[in-house]
Order: structure tokens, then C-alpha cells, then sequence
């Protein structure tokens, strides 16, 4: 047996997700001629309340792209801390955008004073421009901590009033919204652009969405292009992401009550470092002696998980893991955590 938490994008499509990609009628995207791929853009433009959508392969290209559209070479940028932007993505902010970061607040969040302070005016003589803020909701490496709403309305009301950009890197947004119990609109309206992944929570083979005005999806198409996300008949992986949106968003609650059954179970053992009160999505990180020789004890059990530092790990629940399952690999990872 085989549980794998090292993250939600480790899902296979369903067999009615298969038949939805294997019937998908297809085009030429890159004419913009693919009705699976404009159906879907248009149908997230709606569920985040935006003008426009864009299809790009990948969240990390879909971050980079907004990037591209939002800052220039030079800037700086505004980012929560350990933000999957600075960490995660290999440092392509500073080759392909030519931007700099200021990790503001805490435990994946921060204020609207945290961002006043970390701006730098423009014109100045010696400090770089201060153009954009970036959120990320949910957090990734705090756990898929969910970002305060009230924070995030004035975080970027105090943006517009410096005339600045924000974006919202949304790869997980829709958990957001479902342990908020609020719409994914009401979470992106705020942001000036907002990424969103289909491949994570929702199970979808691949995909992300960039959505914001027109004017704004219009500059970014032309930044897909330049980064190589210009794609032909790619409405066979839109077609799953459709499937994935109409069936598997409210299921996402299952996730979140299966991560908290994780984490209050992992929370019992003196070995492991975990509160499992900030538990608030599908994210579980914890802390133990040795990260990678835990991380490989637990999968010589038949548990996969991921190692963020020497002694935090990360596991992740998702569609094709069962509450069952979560059980099991809760009592395996306390065993190897307590040297059994």
C-alpha cells in the first residue's frame, strides 16, 4: 500500500474526468480558436468576478507571467514570507522579470502597516520602486494558512492608493473560499490580477488561469508567448479543468477534515512539533528531529511526504487519499517519529 501526501498535485484524473478530455472538442489556442480552452476561460473569468481569463500550463508560469505584466526590471516587490514565488519557482522572478522582494509579516500573512513599511517611493535616489504586492492564498509552506480577507482588502486599498499593483498567487484559492464559506469572487475581487491552479486541490492533469481586466489578459497573453506557454489543441486539458471546477470544488471540504484528523493525531506525539489549530486547509507541516531520514522511514512504510528544512515536513491531503487512509499513515508517521 501506497499513501502519497507529498502534495495534491500528485492526483490522477478520474475515469469521467478521462472521458471528458477524451471527447473535448479542440482548436488552435494560439489563434485563439479552441472552444474547450475559451469556455473555460470564460467560465473562471466568472467564478473569480474578472473580465478575462488566460490558460497557461503551469502556476509557476502563471505566477511569472503576472510578473511580467505587473512590475518591471528593477522593482520591488511586496511578498509575504517563504512566499512560493520567491522559494519555489527557481528564481525566475530574477531572470526573467529583473524584480527584487520584501518578505513582510509572519506565519504567511502580514498587515496593511507591514506593507506600508516595506514600500519604497518612487523617484528616489538610492531605494528601487515599490510597484507591486503580492498575497498568496493559501499559504503553502505556513501550512495553507488562509489569508485574512479584512488584511487583504486593505493591504491592497493601501496599494491603489500608492498607485500599485497587487496580485493574488491563488494556486489554492478555492480552498480559501470553501473554508471561509465565501464565493472565490469575494476572495479575488481586491487584486488587480489573480492566479489560479487546477491541478492541485481540484485533480486536474495540468493547467493554471491567469484572470483581471481585459487590458491586463491582453498584455499577458503576449508574456505566455515570450515564456513558451503558447499551446495548439490544448482544450483536452481544459476540458479537464472544467470537469474539475463543476465536480470537485465542494469536495474540498473533505480534504480539510481529513487534514485536521492528520494533524490531531500527529499532535499527540511528543516527536513531532505540530498546532494543529492553524490547520485551516489541506496543508499539514510539522516539525521532527531529522526531516529527511523521517521523510525515508516513512516511506519505506509506504507513506510519501515531502521535506521543506532539515526539520519541517509536509504532508497534504487530496481527493485520491480516504479518511481511511489518512488514519493509517497518521499511526505509520507516529511510529517512525517515536523510533518504533
Amino acid at each position: 500500500m501506497r499513501i502519497d501526501l507529498r502534495s495534491d498535485t500528485v492526483t490522477l484524473p478520474s475515469p469521467a474526468m478521462r472521458r471528458a478530455m477524451a471527447e473535448a472538442e479542440v482548436g488552435d489556442d494560439q489563434y485563439g480558436e479552441d472552444p474547450s480552452v475559451n469556455r473555460l476561460q470564460q467560465e473562471v473569468a466568472e467564478l473569480l468576478g474578472k473580465e478575462a481569463a488566460l490558460f497557461l500550463p503551469t502556476g509557476t508560469m502563471t505566477n511569472q507571467v503576472a510578473l511580467r505584466t505587473l512590475a518591471r526590471a528593477g522593482d520591488d516587490v511586496v511578498v509575504p514570507t517563504e512566499a512560493h514565488i520567491v522559494l519555489h519557482e527557481t528564481g525566475a522572478a530574477a531572470a526573467n522579470t529583473g524584480v527584487q522582494f520584501s518578505a513582510v509579516g509572519t506565519g504567511g500573512t502580514f498587515t496593511a502597516d507591514d506593507f506600508d513599511s516595506a514600500c519604497k517611493p518612487p523617484g528616489h535616489l538610492i531605494y528601487p520602486p515599490t510597484t507591486l504586492v503580492i498575497i498568496e492564498n493559501t499559504h503553502n509552506r505556513a501550512g495553507g494558512v488562509v489569508f485574512p480577507q479584512t488584511d487583504a482588502i486593505a493591504i491592497c486599498d493601501a496599494a491603489r492608493a500608492r498607485k500599485m499593483a497587487s496580485y493574488l498567487d491563488g494556486a489554492r484559492l478555492l480552498n480559501a473560499a470553501v473554508a471561509l464559506g465565501l464565493r472565490a469572487s469575494e476572495l479575488a475581487e481586491p487584486f488587480d490580477l489573480v492566479g489560479l491552479s487546477l491541478s492541485k486541490g481540484l485533480g486536474a492533469p495540468g493547467g493554471s488561469m491567469l484572470a483581471g481586466s481585459r487590458e491586463q489578459i491582453t498584455r499577458a497573453v503576449r508574456y505566455r508567448r515570450m515564456q513558451g506557454g503558447a499551446m495548439r489543441q490544448v482544450g483536452i486539458l481544459a476540458a479537464a479543468g472544467s470537469y474539475a471546477l463543476s465536480h470537485n470544488v465542494d469536495r474540498l471540504a473533505e480534504d480539510h477534515v481529513n487534514a485536521r484528523l492528520l494533524a490531531d493525531r500527529l499532535a499527540e506525539s511528543a516527536a513531532i512539533g505540530l498546532d494543529p489549530g492553524r490547520v485551516e486547509t489541506n496543508i499539514v507541516v510539522f516539525t521532527v528531529r531529522d526531516a529527511a531520514g523521517f521523510v525515508a522511514d516513512c516511506r519505506e512504510r509506504g507513506v510519501q511526504l515531502n521535506a521543506f528544512t532539515p526539520t519541517l515536513v509536509r504532508a497534504v491531503t487530496h481527493l485520491d487519499v480516504t479518511r481511511g487512509e489518512c488514519e493509517s499513515a497518521a499511526g505509520i508517521m507516529v511510529a517512525v517519529a517515536e523510533g518504533e
